[in-house]
């Protein structure tokens, strides 16, 4: 059944719903990075999947490439206006799911935990 409904959940679960879109984000409002900087920081993603991800947030607007004319060629990203307006997303999401491993005896360990990425993206807005 196709209709016209627009439900703005499925309109955010579409912008970050991939496998690493979030975590891609959540690295980016730390500062520009390197394809290679963001590969360390994921390195179960795959170069081909990486790169497949790096292109649809970039298509969606959510993060800039910058590529320098120089050889080898240089490329950064960072995140947009946009993107950085999906931080408080992020934390709520990490937040909850905190809680809830917590709530199963299970205690939240990743690298988002005592990171605040609102403040860091925030204070960012004039770098690009």
């Amino acid at each position: 059944m196709v209709t016209n409904d627009h439900c703005p959940v499925e309109a955010t679960l579409e912008l970050i719903g991939g496998k690493y879109k979030s975590l891609i984000l959540w690295h980016l409002a730390g500062g520009i990075l390197r394809f290679n900087e963001l590969q360390k920081q994921l390195p179960s993603a795959t170069p081909k999947m990486l790169t497949q991800q790096l292109r649809e947030l970039e298509a969606q607007k959510l993060i800039h490439r910058e590529v320098f004319p120089v050889i080898p060629p240089r490329v950064e990203y960072s995140l947009t206006e946009l993107g950085r307006s999906l931080m408080p997303i992020l934390v709520a999401m990490r937040d909850w799911g905190s809680e809830y491993l917590s709530k199963k005896n299970v205690k939240p360990c990743c690298f988002m935990i005592g990171s605040d990425p609102v403040h860091t993206a925030t204070s960012q807005k004039g770098t690009l």
